[in-house]
């Protein structure tokens, strides 16, 4: 008894020691390498600018958003142009009289600010073709008599300072006894024909619509006289006005303006403002 007792005890520890066995992990595996980062978009590259002489006080041409953004046909246009020749259109605020000698000083590229295409202006400055055309009329109180400019003989009349307005103003309505008054923006003239400064003006059609006959203090102001239209003061139309010499630039808006034509980006703007073809014949 007592060798089977130390017989199964040997089993026994033989058998304990055989469940206790362990293995030997096998190695962890190295962590992989990361995986490089894919490399950056290259930043697009910056547009060349093409800075732009506006007049903001021209409304619906030219003007500024509540937040003084500055907006209208002009503007819209010019961005149009922009996207065309592949520039990054930066604006330039400048009063009406002095945006030949800025561009002539080099302040800025060019003028898209309703200038109009005269024979003047054409020997100091070069133009594009013309983008649009509208007449000008003369603005009194309604009920104002007129058979021809000597009907406002002791009036007082506004004028934007350097405009083709002004030009037929001193030409035509000072000699009949007229008395033309200047101002360096056309919103200062609206200011005073409602002060009761002045007695009205003569401006672009569409502008003193909008800028002024449309909106309260134009109430009792209405056209009288004809379409004013004459080439020997308004000109063929509004174009795009450069330094003389800048052929390459000319050539290229001038594409861009036919392109805009073609492709309905020019209509679409239109629509944005008016309800006929401001273009013109």
């Amino acid at each position: 008894m007592k060798n089977l007792f130390l017989s199964l005890s040997l089993i026994g520890a033989a058998a304990l020691v055989g469940c206790g066995k362990t293995e030997t992990p096998a190695p962890e595996a190295a962590p992989a390498a990361p995986t490089a980062a894919p490399a950056a978009a290259p930043a697009p590259a910056e547009l060349p600018e093409l800075k732009v002489a506006i007049d903001p006080t021209y409304e619906p041409f030219t003007f500024k958003t509540a937040d003084g953004k500055p907006t209208g046909f002009d503007v819209d246009i010019a961005e149009a142009l922009c996207n065309e020749i592949k520039r990054k259109c930066v604006y330039v605020e400048q009063v009406w009289d002095s945006m030949i000698p800025g561009l002539q000083a080099k302040k800025y590229d060019a003028i898209i600010s309703s200038m109009s295409i005269t024979e003047e202006r054409q020997q100091v400055v070069d133009f594009t073709d013309k983008y649009y055309f509208t007449p000008s009329r003369i603005v009194v109180k309604t009920g104002t008599a007129y058979t021809d400019p000597a009907s406002l003989k002791g009036k007082k009349i506004g004028v934007l300072k350097g405009s083709t307005q002004e030009k037929y103003a001193m030409g035509e309505l000072k000699p009949a006894g007229v008395s033309v008054v200047p101002y360096e923006a056309q919103d200062q003239v609206y200011l005073d024909i409602k002060s009761g400064r002045l007695d009205g003006t003569v401006a672009d059609q569409v502008e003193v619509n909008g800028g002024f006959l449309s909106k309260p203090e134009g109430a009792g102001y209405g056209f009288v006289g004809p379409v004013l239209n004459e080439a020997k003061y308004y000109g063929t139309g509004v174009g795009v006005a450069l330094r003389k010499g800048e052929t390459a630039l000319k050539d290229e808006l001038n594409a861009a303006i036919k392109a805009i034509r073609s492709n309905g980006v020019y209509e679409t703007v239109s629509k944005k403002y008016f309800d006929f073809d401001v273009y013109g014949n």
